[in-house]
């Protein structure tokens, strides 16, 4: 599955457009992260078990997305994106979306120069 924040795929011709597909998750740090996570913040800095928790949650929202896109018979995304949101205080939402399509190559299209 091809996919692209861009509207379109270099390369490709969009053939079929599916609709919009999109992937959604919800997690939450248990007790011990969310100890740990405080900690951190006194000290300032990253705190690693937050960035983990979203990039984790990130990866397992594209999955999601792409199995919708894959259902709806569709083999790439366009303008895809992400949108997050904060509920309860003690839960992040990730959501990755986009537009389904069906493209092939195209063989007339400009090739990016080696």
């Amino acid at each position: 599955m091809i996919i692209s924040t861009a509207p379109f795929i270099a390369g490709h011709r969009t053939v079929e457009t599916k609709g919009q597909v999109f992937g959604l998750v919800v997690r939450s740090r248990g007790l011990g992260g969310n100890l740990m996570a405080g900690l951190r913040s006194i000290a300032g800095g990253e705190i690693h078990e937050y960035t983990s928790l979203l990039e984790d949650t990130r990866r397992q929202a594209i999955d999601r997305m792409v199995q919708n896109a894959t259902m709806v018979g569709a083999n790439a995304v366009i303008s895809m994106r992400f949108d997050s949101s904060e509920l309860a205080g003690t839960m992040s939402e990730i959501v990755a979306y986009g537009t389904a399509v069906v493209v092939t190559p195209d063989a007339t299209a400009q090739q990016p120069l080696e």
